[in-house]
C-alpha cells in the first residue's frame, strides 16, 4: 500500500539525534502561606536523546515523572529550565503561532483512546481536524486523506462515519494512531499507549507502531510500565526514578546486564514467560514508597529504598557514568565501594563479586 496523500515513505533512518533534551526541569507548585508553598520537582535535570527512526523506551514506577516528561517534550506543560530540541530546532522558547506550527512535527498517542477521542464526533472528523487546521484541505480532500489513514492503521476507510463507542479498545487506539500520524510527524510520544489493552491486542498495536516507524521513519518516545513490552519495541531504554533518569543504554544491555539497583528491581518483577519458569529466578524486593518529590533525599534519589546504600549515597547526588556495553548509570556503586551493578545474583540471593565470591548479602533481596 502506498503512503497516504501528504505522507512520505521512509528513505532511511538517517543519522544523528532527532530529539535532544538537555538538563530539563519541570516543576509544579502553589504559593502557600506567605509564599512558602511546596515545589514539586516532577522532572529534575533530565538529559536524553532519540535518534532518527529510533524508539526510546521510558520506564519507571507510577509517579516517577515519565508522563510529565513526555508532555514537556510537546510543550503541553511548562518547562522550568533546560532545552528541548527537535531536529536541531530549539522548542523551549517558541510561543503562539511558532509553537503551534512546530507541533505538527510532534504528536502524542494517549493511554485511553476513548477519553482522547471526542465521543460526540465521528472518528473521521477527529482525524481530519489536524489535517484541515494545518494544511487547509477542503472537506472532500480531508475525507480522502482520512480514509487512506484508516486503511494504513488496519481499519476500513468506511469506518470514518462511525462514533468512538462503536469501536473496540484496540480499534479506538488505531484511530488515535491514525490521527497522530496524519500530519507526517517526525516524533510520536506514546504515553502508555497499550497499557489499557489486552495482551493479544497489545501485540497487534505494537506491530502496527513498528510497521509505521519503518515505513515513515518515525521516532517514538515510548512511555510504559510494562518492561516486557518495552523490550520488544525499544532500541534504547531510559529508567526514571523520582524525576531523575538513573540509567540509559541499548535495550539488550539494560535488560541483560542492568547497572542500577532500581533497574535490577524493576526487571526482577517481570512475570515469568512460562509457568515452569516461575520461581526459578531471584527477586529484588524494594521496601517503602517513592519519596515526596517536593522533599527529595539530599543525595541519591534512590537512597531511601536501595539495599546497597552507602554513606556517600546519602550526601552526594551521583553523576551519570558510562557503562560497559553502552549507556550510562547514576550510581555510586560504579565508582565507590563494591561495584555490584550488572552482576548476577546467585541462587541464594548473594551478589557475585569480581572474583566469583560474594560481595554483599542485601537484606531486601529474597528468593521468591
Amino acid at each position: 500500500m502506498s503512503a497516504p496523500t501528504g505522507m512520505t515513505a521512509d528513505t532511511g533512518t538517517g543519522t544523528g539525534a532527532l530529539l535532544e533534551l538537555e538538563d530539563l526541569h519541570v516543576r509544579f507548585g502553589s504559593p502557600g502561606l506567605r509564599g512558602r508553598g511546596r515545589v514539586l520537582r516532577a522532572v529534575n535535570g533530565v538529559t536524553l536523546s532519540i535518534g532518527r527512526g529510533r524508539t526510546l523506551g521510558l520506564v519507571g514506577e507510577s509517579g516517577s515523572g515519565k508522563s510529565t516528561l513526555g508532555r514537556a517534550v510537546l510543550r503541553l506543560v511548562p518547562v522550568h529550565a533546560g532545552r528541548v530540541r527537535l531536529g536541531g530546532r530549539e522548542l523551549t522558547g517558541l510561543r503562539g503561532r511558532e509553537l503551534r506550527a512546530a507541533r505538527r512535527d510532534m504528536q502524542m498517542v494517549f493511554q485511553d483512546p476513548y477519553s482522547s477521542l471526542d465521543p460526540s464526533s465521528l472518528v473521521g472528523d477527529s482525524i481530519a481536524e489536524p489535517v484541515r487546521e494545518h494544511e487547509g484541505l477542503s472537506r472532500r480532500d480531508a475525507e480522502v486523506r482520512v480514509r487512506e489513514l484508516l486503511e494504513v492503521v488496519g481499519l476500513p476507510g468506511g469506518h470514518a462515519d462511525r462514533y468512538p463507542h462503536e469501536f473496540s479498545g484496540g480499534q479506538r487506539q488505531r484511530v488515535a494512531i491514525a490521527r497522530a500520524v496524519a500530519l507526517n510527524p517526525s516524533l510520536v510520544v506514546c504515553d502508555e499507549a497499550v497499557s489499557a489493552l489486552d495482551v493479544s491486542t497489545q501485540n497487534q498495536v505494537i506491530n502496527l507502531l513498528e510497521e509505521l516507524r519503518s515505513r515513515f521513519g518515525l521516532s517514538y518516545l515510548f512511555i510504559a510500565h510494562d518492561l516486557a513490552v518495552v523490550r520488544h519495541i525499544a532500541h534504547e531504554v531510559a529508567v526514571m526514578y523520582l524525576g531523575n533518569v538513573v540509567e540509559t543504554g541499548p535495550t539488550d544491555r539494560v535488560y541483560d546486564s542492568p547497572a542500577h539497583p532500581y533497574t535490577q528491581a524493576l526487571l526482577s518483577a517481570i512475570p515469568a514467560s512460562h509457568p515452569r519458569r516461575a520461581g526459578t529466578g531471584t527477586r529484588m524486593l524494594l521496601s517503602g514508597d517513592l519519596p515526596d518529590p517536593a522533599n527529595p533525599p539530599a543525595g541519591c534519589a534512590f537512597v531511601t529504598r536501595c539495599p546497597f546504600a552507602m554513606d556517600v549515597c546519602r550526601e552526594v547526588p551521583p553523576a551519570m557514568t558510562p557503562v560497559d556495553g553502552g549507556g550510562e548509570v547514576a550510581c555510586h556503586l560504579q565508582t565507590t565501594g563494591p561495584v555490584l551493578a550488572g552482576r548476577p545474583l546467585d541462587a541464594g540471593g548473594v551478589r557475585v563479586g569480581r572474583s566469583g565470591g560474594p560481595d554483599v548479602v542485601p537484606a531486601s533481596v529474597e528468593a521468591p
